[in-house]
C-alpha cells in the first residue's frame, strides 16, 4: 500500500536548503539587520541551526554580519546571481524597450513582474517616468502576489478557492484597504476585462494598472504594470493605457513564440 502524500509528489525534501532559502528571503524582506534569536523565532528554527546556516551563507558572501551589533543582513554577494538571472531572462530583454516607450508616452513608471515562489511577484524589468514623481522600485523587488492591481489578476486567474483568497487578503497591507467583498468584485472585473486597476488603495494618490501574461493553462505567470499619479492618470486615460499595455503583451508573446523562448 502506497502513501498518497509520497506518491503524489516526486520532490524530495532537503531541509537545509529550505531553511537557507527561508533565511535569505527573510533578510531580503527585512528593513534592518536582524539578530539570530529573533530570526530563529520568526522562521521557527532552532537558534543553533539558524546560526550555522547564517555562517555558511556569510562565508559565501550572501549574508553580511555586523560584529558590533551581532546582526545579519542580506549580502551584496546575491547581486551577481540576480544580475545573471535577469540577463538570461529573454522576457526582461524583450520587454525593456517597450516599457520605456510606455513610460515616455503616458508619463508612468513601467515595471514587468514575474511570478516567484512563494506567492510573490518579482520585478524583472523597470522604466522610470520622466515626470518629477517617481515611485521607488528596484530590479529584484518582491511584492505579495495578491497586492494591488497585479494581485487582482493573480486572484482572478490563479486562485480558485475563496478561503485561500480570504487568507491571503487578510495579510495584505494597504494605505486604504478595500473590504474583502469589494475586492472580490474588483477581481471579477479584472477577469472580465483582462486588466486590473488600483486607484489609490494600495498607495494613496497613486493609480496602478496591470495586464497579465498567461501560461498555456490560463494561469497568470507575468504582468506589465504602469504606475502613475492619480491626478494625472485620469479615468478616461486608463482604458487607453491598458489597451497599449495589452498590445505590448501580445507583441512580446508573439516574439517569444517566434524565437522559441
Amino acid at each position: 500500500m502506497t502513501n498518497d502524500k509520497t506518491s503524489s509528489s516526486t520532490k524530495r525534501q532537503v531541509p537545509a536548503v529550505s531553511r537557507a532559502l527561508a533565511i535569505l528571503r527573510f533578510l531580503a524582506r527585512s528593513s534592518e539587520p536582524v539578530g539570530v534569536n529573533p530570526m530563529a523565532r520568526e522562521l521557527d528554527l532552532v537558534p543553533s541551526t539558524c546560526l550555522h546556516i547564517l555562517r555558511v551563507l556569510q562565508d559565501e558572501g550572501l549574508v553580511d554580519f555586523d560584529s558590533s551589533t551581532k546582526r545579519y543582513s542580506i549580502g551584496i554577494g546575491i547581486l551577481p546571481l540576480a544580475r545573471s538571472a535577469l540577463q538570461r531572462n529573454s522576457f526582461s530583454t524583450l520587454i525593456q524597450p517597450k516599457l520605456s516607450n510606455l513610460s515616455e508616452k503616458f508619463g508612468v513608471t513601467g515595471i514587468a513582474t514575474q511570478l516567484a515562489e512563494p506567492s510573490q511577484m518579482i520585478v524583472v524589468a523597470l522604466s522610470q517616468s520622466t515626470l518629477p514623481f517617481r515611485l521607488q522600485v528596484d530590479l529584484g523587488s518582491r511584492f505579495p502576489a495578491l497586492i494591488s492591481a497585479t494581485g487582482r489578476l493573480f486572484a482572478a486567474f490563479n486562485v480558485a478557492e475563496k478561503t485561500a483568497l480570504r487568507d491571503g487578503f487578510d495579510k495584505l497591507v494597504w494605505d486604504h484597504p478595500p473590504s474583502f467583498e469589494t475586492w472580490l468584485d474588483e477581481v471579477q472585473q479584472a477577469r472580465d476585462r483582462g486588466y486590473s486597476v488600483d486607484q489609490g488603495k494600495y498607495i494613496s494618490g497613486v493609480t496602478v494598472v496591470a495586464v497579465p501574461f498567461f501560461r498555456q493553462n490560463g494561469a497568470m505567470s507575468r504582468s506589465i504594470v504602469a504606475i502613475g499619479i492619480s491626478e494625472r492618470l485620469k479615468d478616461k486615460e486608463i482604458p487607453k493605457l491598458a489597451k497599449a499595455m495589452q498590445t505590448v503583451r501580445d507583441q512580446i508573446q508573439d516574439l517569444q513564440i517566434d524565437t522559441g523562448s
